[in-house]
């Protein structure tokens, strides 16, 4: 294995850790509104959104923190191989792969839950009689 073979992460985890980032902003600005929601008039949809909300959250920052220690093992792995230490470079890069692939599978997680979170508020507007949803 060379240099560049964990070099060729770099890209693919940086855009990762950009996603990651963009999602957590996103269900920020989520819990944010259904709190003020909350204060106004108490909704049942509104609490289970925010127990939704609590899970995405706890999962982002799982993914994010895998997606970091990705970058960083493959980092090392890189500076072992550059230090000609082939097999730490190379189980370094095996467990950047380890710690990415469970970062992927948290944010398939997240997504799923995302999705529940969706079919939920569907779910609300159509228990809404055509009155109230003008």
């Amino acid at each position: 294995m060379t240099l560049t073979t964990p070099a060729l992460l770099f890209p693919a985890i940086s855009l990762l850790l950009l996603a990651y980032t963009n999602r957590f902003l996103v269900l920020s600005q989520i819990i944010r509104k259904l709190a003020d929601e909350e204060k106004t008039h108490h909704q049942e949809v509104a609490s289970r959104q925010i127990a939704l909300l609590h899970r995405r959250v706890v999962l982002t920052k799982y993914m994010q923190v895998a997606g970091v220690l990705s970058f960083l093992l493959c980092t090392l792995s890189m500076f072992g191989l550059y230090l000609h230490l082939e097999l730490t470079g190379v189980v370094l890069f095996g467990a950047s792969l380890i710690s990415l692939s469970l970062s992927l599978i948290f944010s398939l997680w997240e997504v799923l839950i995302s999705t529940n979170a969706l079919n939920v508020q569907v779910a609300a507007l159509a228990r809404k009689s055509p009155d109230e949803q003008r």
